[in-house]
C-alpha cells in the first residue's frame, strides 16, 4: 500500500468512526451498541480512529465561526452525511488527517503575534505605542500586559489607570479587562482606571473622550454603551453605576500631569497624591478626613497642595515625627 493509499484508508476509517461518534451522541440501540462493540474490537486502528474522533468532538465547541465554515467547505461532495453534526465532524477529520485540521487552525488563531508587559514607575507617565497604532497613556504606578493576536487585541490592567487611543480595525475589536470591567471598543479615545487608593478606592472607571465603547463586568450579559462625554463606575463588587454624561474637563487632567478635586473628601485628596509620591501628610480626625476640597493641582507638589490648605478650609498643619499632620483649626496644639 503506498502512501497515498494508506492517507485514504485513514481517512475512510476515520469518517466511520465520526459516523459512529454522532450515532452514538443520538443514542444506539442494544443491537446497535453490540455492532459497535464488535467494530471496536475488529481492528486496533478502530479502536485508535474512534479515539481520534473522540478529541476532536470534545473540542469541536471551540471553534470558531469561520474555521466551521471552512471546515464544513473541506469534505468532497461526495462524502458529505445526512446529519449536519455528521457533516461537521467528518469535515473536522478529513482536514485534520491532511495536516490542515482545526485543531492546527485553531492553535495557530490563539497564538498571540505581539505580547508586552509595561509599568510605570511612581510618579511617572509614560507613553506606549502597539503595533498595531494604538497609543497608551500610562498614569502614575500603572502595569498592563498588552497581548495582540491575529483577530483580536487585549489590554490587561491590574493596577492603575490609562488612556487609549485605539487604532480602528473593524475586524480586531479592543478590549481592555480590570479586575471586574471588560470594555469593548474597534477605534476611539477612552481612560479606564482600576485603582484601590485615591479617586479609585471606591471602584473601577471608564470615561470615554472620543467615540464609542462597550463596557461588562465579569460573568454578566447585561453592559453599557458610552459615547463622547460619558463616564461609569462599577463598585468594588463589580456593579455598574449609572451612566454620567456630564464629564468634566478635569477628569482627564492627570494627562497633563494634573490632579482635579470637585468637591473630593480631604482624605481621598491626600490618597490620590500619594499614588504620585510621597506627601508626608497624615489625617486622623475622621472630621478633617471628610471635609470637601476643590481645585487643581500639579501632581508633583503635593507640598503645595498641604500649603494652601488652612487657606481654604478651617484646618492647620501640625508638624511632628517627620510628618505632617492636617488638624482642625480649633484644635489645640500638643
Amino acid at each position: 500500500m503506498n502512501q497515498h493509499d494508506t492517507i485514504g484508508h485513514t481517512v475512510d476509517l476515520d469518517l466511520v468512526a465520526a459516523s459512529w461518534q454522532v450515532r452514538r451522541q443520538d443514542g444506539l440501540t442494544a443491537q446497535e451498541e453490540a455492532q459497535f462493540q464488535a467494530w471496536l474490537a475488529l481492528d486496533a486502528t478502530h479502536r485508535q480512529a474512534y479515539a481520534r474522533m473522540e478529541g476532536v468532538w470534545s473540542g469541536l465547541g471551540e471553534l470558531h465561526p469561520t474555521a466551521v465554515a471552512q471546515l464544513a467547505r473541506a469534505v468532497p461532495a461526495r462524502k458529505k452525511p445526512a446529519s449536519g453534526l455528521l457533516r461537521l465532524a467528518t469535515a473536522a477529520l478529513a482536514v485534520c488527517v491532511s495536516g490542515a485540521g482545526w485543531l492546527g487552525w485553531d492553535h495557530y488563531q490563539r497564538q498571540p503575534i505581539f505580547h508586552e508587559s509595561f509599568a510605570s514607575a511612581r510618579g511617572e507617565l509614560l507613553d506606549v505605542h502597539l503595533p498595531d497604532g494604538s497609543v497608551m497613556k500610562l498614569d502614575t504606578a500603572t502595569r498592563v500586559e498588552v497581548t495582540l493576536y491575529r483577530q483580536r487585541r487585549e489590554v490587561r490592567l491590574p493596577e492603575g489607570q490609562v488612556m487609549f487611543s485605539v487604532r480602528h480595525d473593524s475586524q480586531k475589536p479592543f478590549e481592555v479587562l480590570t479586575d471586574t470591567l471588560r470594555v469593548t471598543v474597534v477605534g476611539t479615545r477612552f481612560a479606564v482606571r482600576n485603582t484601590h487608593a485615591g479617586f479609585g478606592q471606591a471602584g473601577e472607571a471608564v470615561t470615554v473622550e472620543d467615540g464609542r465603547v462597550r463596557v461588562a463586568t465579569a460573568g454578566s450579559a447585561s453592559a453599557v454603551e458610552l459615547t463622547a462625554g460619558e463616564s461609569v463606575q462599577a463598585n468594588r463588587a463589580g456593579a455598574l453605576g449609572t451612566v454620567d454624561t456630564r464629564l468634566a474637563h478635569g477628569a482627564l487632567l492627570w494627562r497633563e500631569g494634573r490632579i482635579n478635586f470637585d468637591g473630593t473628601p480631604l482624605a481621598q485628596a491626600v490618597a490620590e497624591f500619594e499614588r504620585y509620591g510621597d506627601t508626608r501628610l497624615v489625617i486622623k480626625d475622621p472630621i478633617v478626613a471628610a471635609m470637601r476640597v476643590n481645585g487643581s493641582f500639579d501632581a508633583r507638589l503635593a507640598a503645595d497642595f498641604g500649603s494652601a490648605l488652612p487657606l481654604v478650609l478651617p484646618v492647620r498643619l501640625r508638624e511632628q515625627g517627620g510628618v505632617t499632620e492636617i488638624v482642625a483649626a480649633g484644635k489645640p496644639a500638643k
